[in-house]
């Protein structure tokens, strides 16, 4: 593997919960199209803050959320209501985690 493959494999992108990104921002970040992101949003996989698509912004987590239905949906064949319901699943271990850690810490 040449420095420059290692260097596209490493490569990645850390957006914190804080960040807001416009739409062009997570359709750029994503490589998806801005009427791929509306029907995300239309199932419930992600949230804009705001309510015109022009002025939308999304947390940095949404890129989080994306990138996992998109692997959902190609790895396992899972639609995306079926992704958007795994994803609030694992949201909701991950908050039932942290919240038993602090119980037991």
């Amino acid at each position: 593997m040449s420095k420059g493959d290692l260097l596209k494999l490493l490569s990645g992108e850390i957006f914190e919960d804080e960040s807001k990104l416009s739409l062009a921002d997570l359709c750029q970040a994503c490589d998806l199209s801005a009427e791929r992101v509306f029907e995300l949003v239309e199932q419930g996989i992600v949230e804009p803050i705001g309510r015109e698509p022009s002025r939308w912004r999304f947390k940095g987590i949404s890129v989080r959320q994306i990138r996992c239905a998109l692997r959902l949906e190609r790895d396992l064949g899972v639609n995306v209501a079926g992704a958007a319901l795994a994803i609030d699943l694992l949201e909701e271990i991950e908050r039932l985690r942290t919240r038993l850690k602090r119980l037991e810490g």
